[in-house]
């Protein structure tokens, strides 16, 4: 099954419906069921790994507030976390979510059973289910 490797909070937001557009600077024509992989952050916190400013950082927690959405104080990392289908690749979106320039629209999103799996640039197969 293909699978597409997100940082936190993201892959968090995206397999519990909040996040419907993961933004990419890269289209693909592969439309289809997609396994979430949570990559592996480095300890103590995600934030350095996802907040190249102190700006971005402000704009994502005013957007969480906005949107009456609670982050978990901890995230998986380093695994599947769950399934989305990927149903197109759009150049312009009404999501908040969307900051482009290529936004991948993400619908019938499902957290699944932490599975670990090594992450990877760009889409990659899995085996699914694992054995």
């Amino acid at each position: 099954m293909k699978a597409l490797c997100v940082c936190q909070p993201w892959a968090w937001l995206i397999i519990h419906g909040y996040k419907d557009i993961e933004n990419r600077s890269w289209s693909t024509a592969y439309r289809g069921p997609l396994l979430i992989v949570a990559s592996k952050c480095k300890t103590p916190t995600w934030k350095r790994n996802v907040f190249s400013s102190p700006e971005m950082e402000a704009a994502l927690h005013k957007l969480l507030r906005r949107l009456k959405i609670k982050l978990p104080e901890t995230f998986e990392s380093g695994g599947v976390v769950g399934r989305v289908v990927l149903s197109d690749c759009l150049r312009a979106s009404e999501s908040p979510w969307f900051v482009g320039p290529v936004g991948w629209l993400l619908t019938d999103a499902e957290p699944l059973p932490f599975t670990p799996v090594r992450g990877r640039l760009k889409l990659f197969d899995v085996s699914w289910p694992p054995d």
